[in-house]
């Protein structure tokens, strides 16, 4: 089996209105991403999607677009989809960084050779060590406190245990907004917040200062990505326990956070990591010492947020049971982009154990959505 052929398409979907994120990076009202179908010599189909985010990893749907197509389609078309390592290696050389659009190709890839072997893509990997049905927390966004406050108690009434709620806007709002979740949630449900590297060490230390009763279970990319150096400053001086998020792109991110000691988890996914294997080596890493690690989100379609539950299902350091992670972007858009929908229903996601990635994209739909890339 060889790669035949690889093809992007741009696609815009808006978010649901009552799921539209604000964070430190701003509005997210609209996701403009990025699939990829690639198919084989023996005309097996295979998806992939790089969620790209200009604010957040610097990819747009037009840059991703030009250099899958221009950079990394020449290099990979004939290689056979199996050989995931060299496929990551010729990508990695002809371009650095780009990890979402990298993570598109590749998923396509373990999806056409898990249908071609006729077998879920966890299997590939090894095997399931956790359930198909994973129990997510739910990230709230950075909105005024009052909006905030009824958001929380519905999310809670729905069934989730855990509520990550967005910071790293102004310091009175912060505060304010995380007080009026734990005032919603009660004391039972777990907290955590994320900055999403939007605070300085002296707003992170003015807010903190003020939420110690709010009981913070995890506090999220406070400062700004790779200043492990105040990161550890301010998991020492304030005892929280810090999850690396945005610091966090390829195995010497992970060996800096460990050797530095400015966190107490990472969190990894598929696009994030330029693909499933780099991300499940990364967590293995990670393991080595006694690091856990969760999954992160990117607002994904369901391409990429069963690429997602395939990392999770199958890599056993990434313990959703302790820190729950997020595989719920689908559920935030107002329509699919494939036949059957991940069922997602409140907290929980369910991957199929159908062949492959397990989702089938709706590629007329995809044309009838299709931006210019």
């Amino acid at each position: 089996m060889k790669i035949a052929s690889i093809e992007t398409v741009s696609v815009r979907i808006p978010l649901r209105p009552e799921r539209r994120m604000i964070s430190a990076l701003g509005k997210h009202d609209v996701s403009e991403f990025v699939l990829v179908r690639l198919t084989t010599d023996d005309g097996i189909v295979g998806a992939g999607e790089a969620t790209v985010t200009a604010r957040w990893s610097g990819e747009t749907v037009w840059g991703a677009h030009a250099i899958i197509e221009n950079m990394f389609a020449p290099v990979v078309v004939g290689c056979d989809p199996h050989d995931i390592e060299t496929i990551g290696a010729r990508m990695d050389a002809v371009a650095v960084g780009n990890w979402f659009a990298k993570a598109a190709i590749e998923m396509a890839c373990w999806d056409v050779s898990g249908k071609a072997a006729g077998r879920p893509v966890y299997e590939l990997l090894g095997g399931a060590v956790r359930p198909l049905t994973i129990r997510n927390r739910f990230s709230l966004g950075a909105y005024e406190p009052k909006i905030a406050h009824e958001r929380a108690q519905q999310l809670v009434a729905a069934g989730f245990q855990t509520i990550k709620v967005k910071v790293g806007t102004d310091p009175s709002e912060d505060v304010a907004r995380v007080k009026a979740v734990r005032e919603a949630i009660g004391g039972d449900t777990e907290l955590t917040i994320d900055a999403n590297g939007g605070w300085s060490f002296e707003h992170a230390a003015a807010c903190l200062s003020q939420l110690t009763e709010c009981n913070v279970a995890l506090v999220e990319q406070p400062l700004a990505r790779g200043d492990y150096t105040e990161t550890k400053r301010l998991r020492d001086e304030f005892g929280i326990r810090v999850l690396a998020d945005e610091s966090c792109f390829d195995q010497v991110h992970v060996r800096e956070l460990i050797e530095r000691k400015c966190c107490d988890a990472i969190t990894l996914y598929p696009g994030k990591q330029g693909g499933i294997a780099k991300a499940r080596i990364m967590a293995a890493q990670a393991g080595q010492h006694d690091i856990p690690c969760t999954i992160g989100s990117n607002l994904e379609w369901d391409v990429g947020a069963a690429a997602m539950m395939h990392f999770v299902v199958s890599t056993p350091n990434v313990q959703i049971e302790k820190i729950p992670g997020d595989c719920l972007g689908p559920s935030y858009h107002e329509f699919s982009v494939v036949h059957e929908p991940l069922l997602i229903d409140g907290p929980f996601t369910t991957l199929p154990k159908s062949p492959g990635l397990g989702v089938d994209v709706d590629w007329d739909l995809v044309s009838e959505h299709a931006v210019d890339g």
